[in-house]
């Protein structure tokens, strides 16, 4: 509902719309058009985003574990290139 302020009167409708958000025109049955809100797409969207992230999920949890039975077993060798790579705007920074 939209409100518009009424001096000391409080708040009250504005225009020809009711309490129940209708329009006065429509409920004297001059037009029957009414505003129509779709969320099927958005919901659709927000349902392959979720599926995804849950496989991403899972993905990188399974690549974490690898990795930890790596550092556990001793056979984790870095690419040292990339370590010193990422590690060096960081000390450029501080000098």
């Amino acid at each position: 509902m939209v409100d518009k302020i009424m001096g000391n009167r409080g708040f009250g409708p504005l225009g020809n719309v009711s309490q129940t958000g209708k329009n006065a025109a429509t409920k004297k049955g001059a037009s029957s058009k009414s505003d129509r809100v779709d969320f099927s797409s958005v919901l659709q969207n927000a349902s392959q985003t979720r599926e995804t992230s849950a496989a991403q999920d899972t993905a990188r949890a399974e690549k974490l574990q690898a990795l930890k039975a790596q550092i556990d077993s001793g056979c984790y060798q870095p690419d040292l290139e990339k370590v010193a790579s990422s590690l060096l705007p960081f000390m450029l920074k501080d000098s």
